[in-house]
């Protein structure tokens, strides 16, 4: 009996917080994604400094820049928790936020950068790999490549509440490729199937992964995920990568980078921790550039006792 009451109120739980969310969508989408975009950052700016992870955040940007000044790392943090606000409230938004037209007169919010790597990317016949990162709004970059035509799918982290995943994965189903869920083990086979297809594969890897490699990441050891380096050692295909700039104006720069040159072990195959690294320095150039873009709330610097 008590493990139906359980279930029984966790259902009604999971219905009560899909009606939330939906209903947060819905009022996003009814006052617009500007002022949604700014309300969400307002409301994430007063709640995050309430919140543990404030205290996260503060000590990672103070670990990253030992020389900076106390109101110096508050500012960064305060822009990281108003970036991840914004970045929430546009969810509602992301079926219209995409308008970039390369032929259109008039700029919309949207501007790109390397957009010769992307087409070469998506024209060359081969399967390809993109690394992203939690900067700017990091879904975008899974829309512009299914508007234009570059077949990728899309590793992700479901969000931990159920109701909240289930609105996620339907917004992102109707505005992006193909996605593979990074739970329940099935990710690597699935994407390295889509890789002999020639299709696509996109990860953000900027977050802790338990079984991952040792890198160094602004200034620290840290462990990352290997699965793009070892799907690049085993296919041998390009690695670029990809991110968004949130500027003024509510309006984003998506850039692509060309292919990575890849370390390689002396047999020429392409080294996994090497690869690791080499994206994950990439990715610190990008944050070291717009610091008050990045998610710095997540324990990103964890590593196993020694032995």
């Amino acid at each position: 009996m008590k493990l139906q009451a359980y279930r029984l109120v966790s259902r009604l739980g999971g219905a009560v917080m899909a009606m939330l969310v939906r209903g947060l969508f819905a009022l996003a989408r009814a006052i617009g994604p500007e002022r949604s975009s700014d309300a969400g950052a307002f409301l994430a700016r007063c709640i995050g400094r309430l919140l543990k992870q404030n205290r996260i955040a503060l000590a990672n940007v103070r670990a990253a820049y030992p020389q900076a000044s106390a109101r110096e790392v508050a500012a960064i943090v305060d822009g990281a928790w108003a970036n991840l606000g914004r970045t929430g409230a546009e969810y509602a938004h992301l079926a219209t936020i995409f308008d970039y037209d390369p032929d259109a007169a008039v700029k919309g919010r949207i501007e790109v950068g390397g957009d010769e790597h992307f087409l070469a990317l998506r024209d060359d016949g081969r399967a390809g790999i993109v690394f992203a990162a939690h900067l700017g709004n990091w879904e975008l970059p899974a829309i512009c490549a299914a508007r234009f035509g570059l077949e990728t799918t899309a590793i992700f982290r479901p969000p931990n509440d159920p109701a909240a995943a289930r609105v996620v994965q339907e917004v992102r189903s109707g505005t992006m490729g193909g996605l593979a869920a990074s739970t329940g083990g099935g990710a690597a086979y699935a994407v390295s199937g889509v890789l002999d297809r020639g299709g696509h594969v996109g990860q953000l890897i900027d977050q802790h992964f338990t079984r991952g490699v040792v890198v160094e990441f602004m200034g620290r050891p840290c462990l990352a995920n290997p699965l793009l380096a070892k799907l690049a050692r085993h296919h041998d295909v390009p690695v670029h990568g990809a991110r968004v700039i949130r500027l003024g104006g509510h309006r984003f720069r998506l850039e692509i980078t060309p292919p990575l040159d890849l370390p390689r072990d002396p047999d020429g195959q392409i080294n996994v921790q090497g690869a690791t690294q080499a994206m994950t320095r990439v990715v610190e150039g990008w944050v070291r550039e717009h610091p008050e873009q990045w998610l710095w709330m997540h324990r990103r610097w964890r590593l196993p006792p020694a032995g």
